[in-house]
């Protein structure tokens, strides 16, 4: 009876162990973008493999409001054209974080805008079919700049 009881237990710790094990697989690879008043990301390049599941950290340490240099970011579908997005995110104006709602098909995944000393986050599947994504900050005139990078996934 006493071994019964210890195999059990000893099943019950690996079941569960294998359970904590998956749980942790299943979290989303996180991936921390730091922006500043310079108007540039500090990554401008991620990998991904197809379907893999991402949370991009928006940080932003600088000090100006976000009215004044607010910083988001927007991942963008294979294809669209990144300076008619732009255009149209300027019309679309603050009060929809410049996200053009004419373009709302092209958006695979954004944050919201944030000022300085804020911090924002999205989580999303990357696409399922490998090639280059384009993402960038739609604040006027961020990404005409250079403020934008490119989503690869293989």
């Amino acid at each position: 009876m006493k071994s019964k009881l210890l195999s059990l237990l000893c099943i019950t710790a690996g079941l569960l162990a294998a359970g904590a094990s998956s749980a942790r697989a299943a979290e989303p690879r996180v991936i921390t973008i730091t922006t500043s008043d310079a108007m540039k990301f500090d990554v401008t390049a991620i990998t991904a493999a197809p379907g893999e599941e991402l949370k991009v950290v928006l940080v932003n340490p600088g000090s100006m409001p976000k009215l004044a240099m607010g910083h988001n970011w927007v991942l963008l579908k294979a294809g669209t054209d990144v300076t008619a997005f732009s255009n149209a995110a300027v019309s679309a104006g603050a009060a929809a974080d410049y996200l053009p709602a004419d373009f709302k098909a092209s958006i695979i995944a954004s944050t919201k805008l944030i000022g300085g000393g804020e911090k924002t986050e999205v989580t999303f599947k990357a696409p399922a079919e490998k090639g280059d994504y384009v993402f960038l900050c739609t604040f006027p005139p961020h990404a005409m700049i250079g403020m934008k990078g490119t989503l690869t996934v293989k």
